[in-house]
Formats: C-alpha cells, structure tokens, sequence
C-alpha cells in the first residue's frame, strides 16, 4: 500500500521538506526535528510533514522539493501505508539510525522508498553500506544549528550547589543492556562510594513499559545516588543536563548518542565509551573516552536478539571511575573540558555537512 520512490530521481530540485515523527518524544522524532531546524537555518526551508502508524501524513511538500524522510527503514512501510503517491514523486532521501556494527537484511528492502541515505554516524553508515552499498552517506545532525532550551526551568530537587553531579539519561525503551546504566552505577560507586559531596542523578523513560529493568535500577538508589522516572518537557530535561557537571554513559553501543552531543554542546564534560557513534562529535580531546573491550551482544529485552553474531563494547569500569574522581574533584578540569566539548561538538555539527550533503543531491536553496 506505499508509494515507492521513483526512479531515476530527478535531478535538481529547489529546497526540502522534512517527514517523520514531529511529535514524538523519542530519539529519532528529536532527530527529525534536528533535521527540520538545520534545513530551514541553511536556507532549504523545510516543510514539516508529520508522519505516524496508521496516519495521514499532515503536511504537504512544495511542488519540486526534494524529500527527507526521517524515518528508519523497518518503519517506512507503516508511515507511508496512507500516503498519497505524489509524496515520494521527487527525490527522496532517508535519515536512518541503528546501534550495532551489522543491520538487518531486511532493512534493504527500505531501499525502494528513498534514492540515498544518509546516516549520522561513520559508525552507521558502515553498517549501512552491507545492505545499500554505494547510496548511503555521512551526514550527522545539525545541532548546533538549533537553538538549546534555555535550562533554566525549576528542577523541584534538592541539589545544593556546592554538589558535584553526574548524569545518566536513558531509555528503557532503547534496550537497558545497550545504553548499560549499571556500568556507570558501579563506576560512580568505585569512584566516589558513599561521599555526599558527589550525586549521581539517573533519569530513566519508560519505567512503566519495562517494570523488570526499572526496578532494578531503582534498587541502585542510595544517599548519593538518585533515580528519577516519567516523561520530562524538553525544557526540563535541558534543565537538569544545564544543572549537571558531568554527563555519563558507559554505553555499549550508540549509533549517534543525542544527549551526549547536547550536553557537548552546553559545555558539559562527557565521560563516555569510546567506541561507536558517539565518535562522530567526540575524540580523546574533547571528552573523557573510556577503554573497552568487544564482546557478544547480549540483550535480554529481545531488541537485538536477531543479530547473532554481532558485537558490541564492554567498558572498563576502573577506566571510568578515574575519569569520574579526576573531574569530579577538580572544577577546573570539568571547566576545561566542558569548553573543548563546546568547541568540538559545533565544528562537527554546525551544519556543514548538511549543506553540501543537499548541494550534492541537486537539491537548491530557496533563496
């Protein structure tokens, strides 16, 4: 029942509309959104087309615009079910994410619904190019091109100011085994035990949908150690990443890594694994890269389960824990990091690529 892309593309098109889900509190409706922003600040414009499963997509495309889809590839087929055919009639480009070295072989299939696709991360796109070889580019969100929340909204917590905070942010919903918060639990323990001058905040979404994992995060709590449930605003959360003094995560794998490259972005210092798609705004002299090993993928939610084979990172708890008394005793340190995050983070995403990504899809500015 969906429109397929037609090919060949055409070869020029003036500016770019922007599909995917708008309104939606998740990783890749903030990477759509990201997309959306860039496009617009770059002068391609960047009408807004609202996708969702089982909907009308909301929104037109300007008559010879070009199509980004920010959708991934297994979704493709269930946003696009009712979809007049006329929306893909143009060039057609996907923005698709993924987490692990290898993608499933049925994400090739999502191939008819786009000409070329674009991956945040080298890491991404490695993965990519075994199902699409030769039609997948580099393209990493735009984020500095978006202006950040203010950060200032009132969290309701009892953070003193003279309190050293770390902060995890993750979703159940993203594979508790993948984004590996116990990792860091145990490297915040080994690093500060029971000091009360050091808090370690861990914001969990969807605790509800995944009771098994969230309870056993929850029994993590302790005095120094806090674990916060439920949906935030995007203001609040840009709050409680302005409040934090280091960002964590010990992930074993990302394909891009949004809080991370935000918190960046915000100067924040970032202690994180070094291994991934996090690289693709992060190196060893802008963030606190932890040492890993590979191993077999592992995930008991059954999100990853029809990978065998695949690796992903296991990082060194003691490696971390250095990092984490090293800034966590020093503001200077933090401070000096925190500035070189900033500095990296917007050479990477300021847009650059984006642009000349268009330009080389014939796409042209509106103006």
């Amino acid at each position: 029942m969906a429109p397929r892309a037609a090919f060949p593309p055409p070869l020029a098109s003036r500016g770019i509309a922007v599909a995917g889900e708008l309104d939606a509190a998740t990783g890749l409706g903030e990477a759509a959104r990201s997309l959306l922003a860039g496009a617009r600040d770059l002068g391609f414009g960047g009408d807004p087309v609202t996708l969702g499963v089982g909907r009308v997509p909301q929104g037109s495309v300007p008559e010879g615009a070009a199509l980004l889809l920010a959708v991934n590839a297994p979704s493709l087929p269930l946003m696009l079910a009712r979809a007049a055919p006329s929306l893909l009639r143009r060039r057609v480009i996907g923005s698709w994410a993924w987490e692990l070295p290898v993608v499933p072989e049925s994400w090739a299939a999502g191939g008819r619904y786009v000409h070329e696709v674009w991956a945040p991360s080298a890491f991404v796109a490695q993965a990519l190019e075994q199902v699409l070889p030769g039609r997948v580019r580099v393209v990493p969100y735009p984020l500095a091109l978006c202006a950040p929340p203010a950060g200032d909204e009132d969290l309701g917590l009892d953070l003193p100011g003279q309190i050293v905070v770390t902060l995890m942010v993750l979703s159940l919903g993203s594979s508790a085994a993948r984004k590996n918060p116990l990792a860091g639990v145990a490297a915040f323990k080994r690093a500060f035990a029971g000091r009360t001058d050091q808090r370690l905040i861990i914001k969990l979404q969807g605790a509800a949908a995944y009771p098994h994992e969230a309870a056993r995060i929850e029994t993590m709590a302790g005095p120094n150690i806090q674990v916060i449930s439920g949906v935030w605003p995007k203001s609040r959360m840009a709050a409680l990443v302005e409040r934090a003094d280091i960002v964590l995560s010990l992930h074993r794998a990302e394909g891009f890594g949004l809080v991370l490259a935000e918190a960046m972005l915000r100067g924040k210092p970032v202690v994180a694994t070094g291994w991934s798609g996090n690289l693709a705004f992060m190196n060893e002299n802008s963030a606190a890269l932890i040492g890993y090993r590979l191993v077999k993928v592992e995930d008991e939610s059954g999100i990853y389960a029809s990978m065998p084979g695949a690796s992903w990172a296991e990082p060194d708890i003691g490696h971390a824990a250095e990092w984490l008394r090293k800034l966590g005793d020093d503001y200077a340190l933090r401070q000096q990091l925190g500035a070189k995050a900033r500095d990296h983070a917007v050479a990477m995403l300021n847009g650059d690529v984006l642009s000349r990504a268009l330009a080389a899809n014939g796409i042209t500015p509106l103006a």
